[in-house]
């Protein structure tokens, strides 16, 4: 098992949990992972380690980080912003380029892939290509998915039901809404519904995107279809790649998708 490195970065809103996954032969490319929303985060540790060990074994240095207010980073959900999140994205890789000058690969999951595409559009560093795990299609949808968990909590205590433009409204008003135990901030909403997959990608950069079903031999959805066909007539190179497995992001039970890494590993190998 190849060696891993927990530690703070200070920041200016608090201090980041980073957790560096040096390279054990001879680095030749760097990895920064950008993790999902919510509870997606805590479901998907296990198999984002096993995946940034296993690219440590081949070569990459890899740093994940906890943005503010997720994780054991300092802050509170209700303090997270996007800004800051890319903004911590930035000083992340400041560190981690500091260790090696090396071209520099962004992998994201989930929302984590449209804040990692984000995050790329105005790139100063020299970027290798993207990898996208299962990325959200769009901010929006996303945020109604996350609210829908406070509709679904309503129905079970058998409280007043309320409908989605309600908390919106609620959120806009209050500042914050409390859903599934994370307070969540009005600008961050804000943010996540104005984030687009098909507006994202940066042109001449190889973009991986993979895609986890039940059956791997399945075609992709017609929807991601269409993105990808947008992303090719805007120029952005993108290979599908299909891995057999369950969505370990949001299961009841911590689970793996061990086809996941292999192919995210051959990714890299070739």
């Amino acid at each position: 098992m190849s060696p891993f490195r927990p530690f703070f970065l200070q920041t200016e809103t608090g201090r980041r949990l980073l957790i560096h996954h040096p390279s054990t032969a001879a680095c030749k490319g760097l990895v920064l992972y950008v993790h999902p929303f919510a509870e997606e985060m805590n479901k998907s540790r296990r198999m984002v380690a096993m995946q940034a060990r296993a690219l440590a074994e081949i070569g990459y240095s890899v740093l994940q980080v906890d943005l503010c207010g997720c994780g054991d980073s300092e802050g509170d959900f209700r303090d997270a912003r996007w800004e800051i999140w890319k903004q911590d994205l930035r000083m992340s890789l400041e560190w981690l380029r500091k260790q090696h000058d090396l071209p520099v690969t962004l992998w994201g999951l989930r929302l984590g892939a449209l804040l990692a595409l984000d995050f790329a559009s105005d790139a100063d560093f020299p970027l290798e290509k993207m990898v996208l795990w299962q990325p959200v299609h769009s901010g929006e949808a996303h945020l109604a998915q996350f609210l829908r968990l406070r509709l679904a909590n309503a129905m079970i205590t058998g409280k007043a039901k309320t409908g989605l433009q309600d908390l919106k409204r609620e959120l806009a008003s209050a500042g914050t809404l409390e859903i599934a135990g994370y307070e969540l901030p009005h600008e961050l909403a804000e943010s996540l519904s104005r984030m687009k997959l098909e507006e994202l990608g940066k042109p001449g950069i190889p973009h991986h995107w993979l895609e986890t079903m039940p059956d791997a031999s399945a075609d992709i959805s017609p929807a991601s279809g269409r993105i990808v066909s947008a992303w090719e007539s805007r120029g952005i190179p993108v290979q599908v790649h299909k891995a057999q497995g369950e969505p370990f992001w949001s299961t009841q039970e911590i689970t793996d998708c061990p086809d996941l890494v292999v192919q995210t590993t051959r990714i890299f190998s070739s």
